[in-house]
């Protein structure tokens, strides 16, 4: 019985350390391409103050943000 209970516990650890493995390569994969989009827009930022051309802020993509937000905790869903 003790043996059984050890490996689910051994079992147990190992899946939750493996889904925990690929969240945080997902995660900074992410990470890094955003960071990589916001130094791009600051040098292009940069390079158009430089040169005194006005500055239009950089617009989202019309897919990337959902039209509708999910109701907040005590909010009433309409």
């Amino acid at each position: 019985m003790a043996l059984s209970n050890f490996l689910v516990t051994v079992v147990g650890v190992g899946a939750i350390v493996l889904m925990l493995r690929g969240d945080v390569r997902k995660t900074s994969v992410t990470l890094r391409r955003n960071l990589r989009h916001i130094r791009e827009w600051l040098e292009t930022e940069q390079g158009a103050a430089s040169k005194g051309e006005p500055v239009k802020p950089k617009e989202m993509e019309a897919g990337s943000i959902p039209s509708e937000k999910p109701p907040t905790k005590g909010e009433k869903v309409q």
